[in-house]
Protein backbone atom coordinates (compact mmCIF):
# COMPACT_ATOMS: atom_id res chain seq x y z
CA UNK A 1 0.00 0.00 0.00
CA UNK A 2 1.40 3.38 -1.00
CA UNK A 3 1.54 6.21 1.55
CA UNK A 4 -0.41 9.15 0.19
CA UNK A 5 -0.36 12.43 2.11
CA UNK A 6 -3.70 13.67 3.38
CA UNK A 7 -5.12 16.73 1.67
CA UNK A 8 -4.63 19.83 3.84
CA UNK A 9 -8.36 20.16 4.55
CA UNK A 10 -8.51 16.56 5.87
CA UNK A 11 -5.31 16.99 7.86
CA UNK A 12 -6.69 20.19 9.40
CA UNK A 13 -9.90 18.39 10.45
CA UNK A 14 -7.85 15.61 12.05
CA UNK A 15 -5.78 18.18 13.94
CA UNK A 16 -8.93 19.94 15.12
CA UNK A 17 -10.42 16.67 16.34
CA UNK A 18 -7.23 15.56 18.08
CA UNK A 19 -6.62 19.04 19.49
CA UNK A 20 -10.17 19.24 20.78
CA UNK A 21 -9.93 15.87 22.47
CA UNK A 22 -6.58 16.82 24.00
CA UNK A 23 -7.93 20.21 25.11
CA UNK A 24 -5.27 22.12 23.19
CA UNK A 25 -7.56 24.79 21.78
CA UNK A 26 -6.39 24.11 18.24
CA UNK A 27 -9.72 24.93 16.55
CA UNK A 28 -9.28 28.61 17.38
CA UNK A 29 -5.69 28.69 16.14
CA UNK A 30 -6.54 26.83 12.93
CA UNK A 31 -9.55 29.05 12.24
CA UNK A 32 -7.37 32.16 12.48
CA UNK A 33 -5.07 30.98 9.67
CA UNK A 34 -7.72 30.94 6.89
CA UNK A 35 -9.06 34.29 8.12
CA UNK A 36 -5.57 35.82 7.98
CA UNK A 37 -5.12 34.39 4.49
CA UNK A 38 -8.43 35.92 3.39
CA UNK A 39 -7.44 39.31 4.83
CA UNK A 40 -4.11 39.16 2.97
CA UNK A 41 -5.78 38.17 -0.31
CA UNK A 42 -8.17 41.11 0.12
CA UNK A 43 -5.25 43.47 0.72
CA UNK A 44 -3.54 42.24 -2.46
CA UNK A 45 -6.72 42.68 -4.53
CA UNK A 46 -7.14 46.23 -3.27
CA UNK A 47 -3.44 47.00 -3.74
CA UNK A 48 -3.65 45.87 -7.37
CA UNK A 49 -6.94 47.61 -8.20
CA UNK A 50 -7.44 50.56 -5.86
CA UNK A 51 -4.21 51.80 -4.28
CA UNK A 52 -3.40 54.05 -7.21
CA UNK A 53 -6.11 56.42 -5.92
CA UNK A 54 -7.14 55.24 -2.44
CA UNK A 55 -5.16 54.79 0.74
CA UNK A 56 -5.79 51.13 1.48
CA UNK A 57 -3.74 50.83 4.67
CA UNK A 58 -4.17 51.69 8.32
CA UNK A 59 -2.56 55.10 7.81
CA UNK A 60 -1.72 57.58 5.10
CA UNK A 61 -3.55 59.86 2.75
CA UNK A 62 -5.07 58.75 -0.54
CA UNK A 63 -2.91 59.53 -3.59
CA UNK A 64 -6.01 61.11 -5.18
CA UNK A 65 -7.36 63.65 -2.69
CA UNK A 66 -11.11 63.05 -3.27
CA UNK A 67 -10.71 59.25 -2.95
CA UNK A 68 -11.63 58.20 0.60
CA UNK A 69 -9.13 56.12 2.54
CA UNK A 70 -10.49 52.59 2.81
CA UNK A 71 -9.97 52.56 6.58
CA UNK A 72 -12.84 55.09 6.78
CA UNK A 73 -15.36 53.17 4.67
CA UNK A 74 -16.94 51.56 7.74
CA UNK A 75 -17.80 55.08 8.94
CA UNK A 76 -19.73 55.71 5.71
CA UNK A 77 -21.38 52.33 5.06
CA UNK A 78 -21.99 49.00 6.74
CA UNK A 79 -19.24 47.01 5.02
CA UNK A 80 -21.58 44.12 4.20
CA UNK A 81 -23.62 46.57 2.10
CA UNK A 82 -20.65 46.85 -0.26
CA UNK A 83 -20.91 43.18 -1.27
CA UNK A 84 -23.59 43.71 -3.91
CA UNK A 85 -21.87 46.76 -5.36
CA UNK A 86 -18.57 44.86 -5.55
CA UNK A 87 -20.31 42.04 -7.43
CA UNK A 88 -22.33 44.17 -9.82
CA UNK A 89 -19.69 46.81 -10.39
CA UNK A 90 -18.61 49.81 -8.37
CA UNK A 91 -19.62 52.95 -10.22
CA UNK A 92 -18.64 56.30 -8.79
CA UNK A 93 -20.09 59.73 -9.31
CA UNK A 94 -16.76 61.02 -10.60
CA UNK A 95 -15.46 60.04 -14.03
CA UNK A 96 -11.86 59.36 -12.94
CA UNK A 97 -12.85 56.14 -11.17
CA UNK A 98 -13.05 53.09 -13.41
CA UNK A 99 -15.79 50.51 -12.91
CA UNK A 100 -14.73 47.42 -10.97
CA UNK A 101 -16.52 44.14 -10.35
CA UNK A 102 -15.24 41.13 -8.45
CA UNK A 103 -15.96 37.42 -8.04
CA UNK A 104 -17.72 36.18 -4.86
CA UNK A 105 -14.54 34.75 -3.30
CA UNK A 106 -12.70 38.01 -4.00
CA UNK A 107 -15.54 39.97 -2.41
CA UNK A 108 -15.29 37.89 0.76
CA UNK A 109 -11.55 38.58 0.88
CA UNK A 110 -12.05 42.32 0.26
CA UNK A 111 -14.68 42.57 3.02
CA UNK A 112 -12.41 40.60 5.39
CA UNK A 113 -9.59 43.06 4.71
CA UNK A 114 -11.81 46.12 5.14
CA UNK A 115 -13.12 44.73 8.43
CA UNK A 116 -9.54 44.23 9.59
CA UNK A 117 -8.96 47.97 9.12
CA UNK A 118 -11.77 48.89 11.48
CA UNK A 119 -10.78 46.32 14.06
CA UNK A 120 -13.74 44.10 13.24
Amino acid sequence: MQNTPLPISVAARVLVLVGSIAGLGLPVALAAAPEAESVERGRVILEENCARCHSIGEAGVSPLAPAPPFRTLHDRYPLENLEEALAEGIISGHPAMPEFSFEPDQIGDIIAYLKSLDGG
